[in-house]
């Protein structure tokens, strides 16, 4: 997926994505008020505050979409404490608002993307310098990610297995660099390869992709994985 985005093509990720939305909206329809400032799976965090995130996210990929295209790259987010201070005003609304908000900002963000003339521009994003068409890989991970801290239902066995092994290349190619995690090879059950964290001794984990990308992005302790007892990776996202 990485080597068709690498020459623009983003029609399969954008299809994706509409899908997570649609799965993602489906599921925050039914929660209520009480449940919506209930603790998500997120420390510190009620499900409005993950909702109101999860639009944030779409928001500040259009800035860097749009101003990619004017040639003007921009940051992701302008700075830590704006992002959260605007999460911590949006988590105050109710249910439909919210719902509302999450709605809104994906379909403004989906009609931007309709527009990109050229998903090959360069942009600089946290991990790197990118064509802009990774922008999809982010935006898909975000969803699905934060759809799992929603506690809504969804579970990392509700992935399907050609968004699962694009989760999985995008999250090892962020944690590649890192010479903080453990040291791990992973060997996915549909032969994804790769290594991450640095020193001795190694693990080796393997299981499906869907698994391996949960547990790496910090939400499981390892549900499905095998040879990763013990061994616990930060919140990712």
């Amino acid at each position: 997926m990485l080597a068709i985005l690498n020459q623009g093509q983003v029609e399969p990720a954008l299809k994706r994505i509409a899908e997570a939305t649609q799965a993602l909206l489906r599921d925050t329809i039914a929660i209520d008020d009480d449940a919506w400032h209930a603790p998500s799976l997120l420390p510190g965090w009620t499900r409005a505050h993950v909702a109101t995130h999860i639009a944030r996210n779409a928001d500040a990929l259009r800035v860097v979409i749009s101003a990619t295209m004017a040639g003007d790259p921009t940051p992701l987010y302008p700075s830590e404490n704006a992002k959260f201070s605007e999460i911590e005003r949006g988590a105050e609304r109710d249910g439909l608002e919210l719902h509302v908000d999450l709605d809104t900002s994906a379909g403004e963000l989906a009609r931007l993307c309709d527009r990109v003339p050229d998903w090959r521009l360069p942009v600089h994003l946290p991990g790197g310098e990118f064509p802009l068409s990774v922008a999809t890989l982010i935006r898909l991970q975000e969803i699905t990610l934060h759809h799992l801290d929603l506690d809504c239902g969804y579970r990392w066995e509700d992935i399907e297995a050609v968004p699962a092994h694009w989760l999985l290349q995008w999250i090892a190619l962020l944690m590649r660099d890192d010479p903080t995690l453990p040291a791990v090879d992973v060997t996915s059950d549909a032969g994804e390869t790769f290594g991450i964290g640095a020193g001795e001794p190694r693990v080796t984990v393997s299981g499906p992709d869907a698994a391996l990308w949960a547990w790496l992005a910090g939400r499981t302790s390892g549900e499905g994985v095998t040879g990763a007892e013990g061994l616990v990776f930060p919140l990712a996202g």
